[in-house]
């Protein structure tokens, strides 16, 4: 059973925890960005962490964090799940949960990100509008999806 938990009060742990997931989840998706990309954007995660007003994870049996997702208003402002446990349904219950109780209608999705923006499509997601860099300037190209 997966289970969708608020992190309200992130310790070290929990943020070692959630860099560990977004750095497997991208080096697993994001195969359009370099080593000094990633290097470059690991910063971004934290202060994406502190910024959103909802922080949702999913955790081991150890309680461990595999999953997280951040929420800021309407909008799903990250979301990446550890490479060894994607494709076991986590995504799918944390978008359901952001549609049901946050009232999530958008999300951004890199381009590039082919597996991402099949999933969000799946999951109800339109595109409606595209940018041609990412929110720090970088050529990476944004899809904005809007749920249908």
């Amino acid at each position: 059973m997966i289970k969708v938990d608020k992190l309200n009060n992130i310790n070290e742990d929990d943020i070692r925890n959630i860099l560990k997931v977004w750095e497997s989840s991208v080096r697993a998706t994001h195969d359009f960005l370099s080593e000094e990309d990633i290097l470059s954007l690991t910063p971004n995660v934290v202060e994406g962490a502190d910024y959103v007003n909802d922080l949702l994870c999913v955790r081991n049996d150890k309680g461990i964090i595999k999953a997280f997702m951040g929420v800021h208003n309407n909008k799903i402002e990250m979301l990446f799940i550890s490479d060894e446990c994607r494709g076991v349904g986590i995504g799918k219950k944390l978008i359901e949960y952001a549609i049901k109780v946050l009232n999530v209608n958008y999300v951004d999705v890199n381009e590039q990100n082919l597996q991402a923006v099949g999933f969000y499509k799946h999951m109800g997601f339109e595109v409606f509008e595209r940018s041609d860099v990412d929110e720090q300037g970088n050529p990476f190209p944004i899809l904005h999806m809007k749920l249908n």
